[in-house]
């Protein structure tokens, strides 16, 4: 039970709130906007964040040997406008919940799936049939949480 309360578990949950205030805030600037308008902006913004806290912390970003590195781990950025996009799309269309939980039932399921084969070279973390009857229940709670 303590791992459910763990400081890495908890950080999760937050990062749910956040995302479900992401997606709030990027769906009405979009519509305020327009979708592509907004998803630019989030970005900048973003951006200009993240090179605000790594001047604070002074990281040191130019020592990394970047091109060494291989070039699908870049995709995330491509991803990042991707999901800015569909989620301020879809919260405008279904809702917040609603996109939520599909977004909740579709990240659980390729999580799944990343850690059972061992995609992209994570640990391999085989399921079990317990795990197959909490995804089972899972997915009958979106069910019951879709509206």
């Amino acid at each position: 039970m303590l791992k459910y309360l763990s400081i890495p578990a908890v950080m999760a949950a937050l990062s749910g709130v956040a995302m479900a205030l992401q997606g709030t805030f990027n769906s009405q600037l979009a519509q305020k906007t327009s979708l592509l308008s907004s998803t630019f902006l989030v970005h900048i913004l973003g951006t200009l964040t993240a090179v605000i806290v790594l001047l604070l912390w002074k990281v040191p970003v130019l020592r990394h040997k970047w091109l060494q590195i291989p070039w699908y781990l870049y995709l995330g950025g491509i991803l990042s406008v991707v999901i800015i996009a569909l989620v301020a799309l879809s919260i405008s269309k279904i809702g917040v919940c609603n996109t939520t939980t599909a977004i909740i039932i579709g990240q659980v399921g390729a999580a799944v799936l990343i850690d059972h084969f061992g995609i992209l070279g994570v640990q391999r973390i085989t399921w079990n049939p317990w795990q197959i009857l909490g995804l089972t229940l899972f997915a009958a709670g979106a069910k019951l949480l879709f509206r």
